[in-house]
């Protein structure tokens, strides 16, 4: 016994028709990357900062 199911296309599509038109004036924020890219810049300026502080109190 097989269940019926849904190709991958036809779920999307009806995702999609139970959404609904887009809102007016809403926006999607990607919070997400958003939150991914301050964490590397970050980390990045971190990293150089001790990086430079090493370097400068490296007798030589």
């Amino acid at each position: 016994m097989r269940l019926h199911r849904l190709s991958l296309d036809e779920e999307i599509q009806a995702r999609q028709r139970a959404l609904g038109p887009p809102k007016e004036g809403k926006t999607f924020e990607h919070g997400p990357a958003k939150f991914i890219f301050i964490t590397l810049l970050a980390v990045t300026v971190v990293s150089h900062l001790i990086a430079l502080a090493l370097l400068a109190f490296t007798p030589g």
